[in-house]
Parts: structure tokens; C-alpha cells; sequence
């Protein structure tokens, strides 16, 4: 692996890391349990944040829109994901499933991004303003679901101009098939870098200031 990241510059993207999706009991985790599992994702999920943690790099969670009632009702074109959450009532706000992980919660300090409405993290939020306002110029993008939140951010992110690099296993879809369409197929479209979890960690240690 040859990338580098400067701490200063070098942001983690924690995009939805809510119970519905990482939690037993979650609303959306028994169809993210297979993929998750196989790869480890909550270990490495946290190996990722402590290591941002422990050498400086910027944590900023990005956060889905929790759903309410009346959310996508008068919309003229909600897509598919939206009317599955408007009927569902996944991360329902002010629910135990629309509440983040409970190992990954934002220590003082960190930035939370507004709610996204719909894949992108950055379509009509603050998190490129928060971005450039710490003088960010490199993201690692890692969270749920690999298929959407997570691609949509990431190549977002590189359509504004940031270095974007995904993780392959700190993150998961909602099937083996998605999951390697994410990284073999559409992440090389646009992704900076595709590493692993110890190669990222390792690539943050390596230049600790």
C-alpha cells in the first residue's frame, strides 16, 4: 500500500453506524449479519475508530435521516430505499434502532454531519462545509450499507475534489453479491484507494504526528 495520510489533512466518514443496521435486534441487521460477519465489520469498525482516534485523524459521523411520521408522504419521487424506511420504519427517530451503536458514539469534539435524505452523505448537508473548515482534504469512508450510503458519499466525495478511499471490511451489504460489486466493480470507477482495514490502520500509525 502507497498512500499516506496526514492526520491533519485525513478525515474517517462513520456513515450510519445506528443499531438498526449493527445491533441484534436491529431492524436492518439480520440482512447485514451474513456479509458483516464474514468480514469482521464491528471489529474493524472499531479498530478504524480508535486508530483515528489514537494518531489524530478526524472522526465525523454521517448520519442517515431518521425517519418520522409523515417523512416521504406528500414526495412526488421517493425512491425505492426511501418508501422501504417510510413502511418499515427503519432508524425511526427517537427509537432504540434510529439511536447509533452504542460503541461508536461522537466523543466531544467530533463532528456530526446533518442528516442525509437520501445515499449521499454530502447531497444537501453540511459535511463538505465541516470538511473544508478543518482543512480536510483526504476521507475514509466505512460504515453501512457498502451498495449505498457508503458509495454514494465516497464518490461524492470525489466529485468535490477529496482523496476518497473505502474499506473493504468495515463496512457490509446486504448481499455477498453487492458487497463485491461495491469494491471489484463500481469502487474502482472512482475510489483513490481500496485497502484493508490493517493496511489502513497501519498507513495512520505510520505517520502519527
Amino acid at each position: 500500500m502507497t498512500e499516506t495520510y496526514d492526520p491533519s489533512r485525513t478525515a474517517v466518514l462513520l456513515v450510519d453506524p445506528y443499531n438498526d443496521f449493527l445491533s441484534e435486534g436491529g431492524k436492518t441487521s439480520p440482512r447485514v449479519e451474513p456479509v458483516a460477519k464474514e468480514v469482521g465489520l464491528l471489529d474493524d469498525l472499531r479498530s478504524v475508530v480508535d486508530s483515528a482516534r489514537e494518531t489524530g485523524v478526524r472522526m465525523v459521523f454521517v448520519p442517515h435521516r431518521r425517519w418520522q411520521p409523515g417523512d416521504y408522504e406528500t414526495w412526488g419521487h421517493p425512491n425505492r430505499s426511501q418508501r422501504n424506511i417510510q413502511e418499515g420504519h427503519q432508524l425511526a427517530r427517537g427509537s432504540w434502532g434510529g439511536e447509533f451503536h452504542p460503541d461508536f458514539q461522537p466523543w466531544p469534539g467530533e463532528d456530526v454531519a446533518a442528516e442525509h435524505w437520501g445515499s449521499s452523505g454530502f447531497a444537501n448537508t453540511d459535511l463538505d462545509f465541516q470538511l473544508k473548515q478543518h482543512g480536510i482534504t483526504h476521507v475514509a469512508v466505512v460504515g453501512l450499507l457498502a451498495e449505498t450510503c457508503v458509495e454514494a458519499t465516497a464518490r461524492f466525495a470525489m466529485e468535490l475534489g477529496y482523496h476518497a478511499t473505502l474499506v473493504r471490511d468495515a463496512t457490509a451489504a446486504l448481499s455477498p453479491e453487492r458487497m463485491h460489486a461495491a469494491h471489484e466493480l463500481t469502487g474502482p470507477t472512482y475510489a483513490h484507494a481500496i485497502v484493508t482495514t490493517a493496511e489502513l490502520v497501519t498507513a495512520f500509525k505510520d505517520v502519527r504526528p
